[in-house]
């Protein structure tokens, strides 16, 4: 997970470039998928998109269920690519965009059986005490990821 203060969005966007720069410098592939667009895609899909708007209540029920499957699927594309093995590098990032249609947490509980090598995650939160926080959200969940931010000491392999 890396871990960055969410006003910084617009600065990783333009700088994580030096991400996979670095990252094929260690000896790693980088494949980078991007979720940002994922509930848009979701919707305008859905046959009843236009009712949607008419009557947003009727969508909750139909956004828990589908929708971070609809996401994990996204991801599992990118981590099934032919040229993704033990070495390389997965990254995703848009995560932001979740806010309020699904979990974190739960979408990437639904892909980590399908990771090889390495799943890295653009985290616009915060970390503390093995504790993510989405967007500095009042919820927050734990999980067994590294975390690497601006205050983290030494590099990750």
């Amino acid at each position: 997970m890396v871990v960055y203060d969410k006003d910084l969005e617009r600065d990783l966007r333009a700088r994580k470039s030096d991400f996979e720069m670095r990252t094929t410098a260690a000896g790693h592939t980088w494949h980078e998928v991007d979720i940002t667009n994922a509930f848009s895609s979701w919707l305008v899909a859905d046959e009843y998109c236009d009712a949607y708007f008419e009557s947003p209540d009727d969508l909750q029920l139909k956004l828990e269920a589908e929708f971070p499957e609809f996401v994990a699927d996204k991801i599992r594309a990118a981590l099934a690519q032919n040229d993704v093995t033990e070495n390389s590098v997965v990254a995703v990032i848009g995560v932001g965009s979740l806010f309020g249609f699904a979990r974190a947490s739960q979408v990437l509980k639904l892909v980590e059986a399908d990771v090889k090598g390495r799943l890295v995650v653009f985290f616009p939160g915060q970390f503390e005490q093995n504790n993510y926080r989405l967007l500095d959200a009042r919820d927050g969940w734990n999980y067994m990821a590294v975390p690497i931010s601006i205050h983290s000491a030494g590099d990750a392999a």
